[in-house]
């Protein structure tokens, strides 16, 4: 009787982790592929780093109003057209070789992949019960983790017995395949809850008065979303670090193409042995400590990689951050779902991405500039120890006994300071 719960309780989660994990396979084929295809159309570097101005552009201007659309349409529904669009739109793309169409059509599947990412965040939010959030976002970074392993080694196989358009063909057949799991998930909309009816338009005043409820609502829970912004420039500052991560390696630390590439798979394993762990360990650590001590970690792991000297202690560094990442993001993820209610996730979502796009061009432009000015090391390990500040003040918000409610797995009635 216990196991047949067990098996009802996990049958559309483990659907919808399949599904997951189909996608983010995909996704990594889909990445390295592209840029291989521009690269051979242009024989130019400049126009591979387009292609990442393309798509941050493209989430900075969808996040601004796609999350009004979300909270008002069908999640199950809007997955679905998303999927089944960006799959049309990528078997499409080998046949162009403007560069400027290319660029159209990776802003259009962007817009897509951008509104995709809150709408299912919302959809797993009211699939999953409270008690199995943290299991279900602890497997959930496993697969992440195992596609940042197979996604580029499937990749690699098909461009020695093919091309790079068979890889992008490969992801839209992932993309179709999630898109008809999708249609098989249940529909967790309530009665009237939402409307998928055309005559809904969006308005410049319902945008303004979204985003003036997303205000409302970040200074009503302040606590809730001081920890959701904290952990955003934590991505922020990753992100901006990350960029000189080759140029640190093969310049700084005058590693090989070979040795950097050793350098990327630990961190892949690291990442993957940290998921396990989490698996395994997520229901007996509180999820205050997922995110704070996971942001710790992680930003340790940053400063070892930037202060080393040797491919040896550059490789722990690489590989702690990648452990402590999975850790962190479980922690998050539930606390996120738990503290944020479902009928403006869409909206709260989508709009502080808007904010973490702008702060990634932003420190980006500005990392790689005082880089080529000053010195790589210098950006490379300020990120690191500005990281570590950053992890330091939420690691001690995160631990505050008079907020321990909010991390907990009851049910939140938002009844905040």
């Amino acid at each position: 009787m216990i196991f047949k719960k067990l098996i009802d309780g996990w049958r559309y989660p483990s659907i919808l982790l399949f599904s997951i994990g189909v996608s983010s396979v995909g996704s990594w084929i889909y990445f390295i592929a592209l840029n291989l295809i521009v690269l051979n159309l242009t024989e130019s570097a400049m126009a591979v780093s387009g292609l990442y101005i393309t798509r941050a552009l493209s989430t900075l201007i969808t996040n601004s109003w796609s999350g009004s659309l979300i909270d008002r349409r069908n999640k199950k529904h809007l997955m679905i057209i998303l999927s089944f669009l960006q799959s049309f739109l990528i078997v499409i793309l080998p046949f162009f070789s403007s560069l400027v169409l290319i660029y159209v059509l990776v802003f259009i599947i962007t817009m897509a992949s951008s509104m995709y990412h809150p709408t299912s965040m919302t959809y797993i939010t009211k699939l999953i019960p409270v008690e199995q959030r943290k299991r279900f976002n602890a497997l959930r970074s496993l697969l992440d983790s195992g596609a940042f392993m197979t996604g580029p080694a499937i990749a690699g196989i098909m461009f020695k017995i093919g091309t790079p358009n068979m890889a992008i063909y490969l992801n839209a057949i992932a993309l179709l395949v999630s898109a008809l799991i999708t249609i098989r998930m249940p529909n967790v909309e309530a009665a009237g809850e939402t409307s998928d009816r055309t005559d809904r338009k969006l308005t410049v005043r319902i945008l303004k008065d979204d985003w003036k409820l997303v205000i409302q609502f970040s200074r009503k829970y302040s606590y809730t979303m001081l920890i959701y912004f904290l952990f955003s420039v934590m991505i922020v500052l990753m992100t901006a670090t990350d960029s000189l991560e080759a140029a640190f390696a093969t310049r700084v630390l005058s590693l090989s193409e070979g040795d950097y590439g050793i350098l990327v798979s630990s961190a892949g394993a690291g990442l993957l042995i940290g998921s396990i762990t989490n698996t395994f360990t997520v229901e007996k650590v509180p999820t205050s400590w997922l995110i704070g001590v996971g942001s710790l970690l992680t930003s340790v792991g940053y400063i070892v990689f930037s202060s080393s000297s040797t491919f040896l202690i550059a490789i722990v560094g690489c590989f702690v951050l990648s452990f402590a990442s999975a850790f962190a993001n479980t922690g998050f993820y539930t606390f996120y779902q738990n503290n944020i209610p479902v009928h403006v996730m869409g909206r709260i979502g989508s709009i502080y991405g808007v904010v973490e796009a702008f702060l990634v061009i932003l420190l980006t432009v500005i990392f790689g500039i005082v880089a080529e000015v000053i010195s790589i090391r210098v950006v490379v390990v300020t990120g690191a120890w500005t990281m570590l500040v950053v992890a330091m003040v939420l690691f001690v918000y995160t631990i505050q006994p008079s907020k321990s409610n909010l991390y907990s797995t009851s049910l939140k009635k938002f009844k905040e300071e």
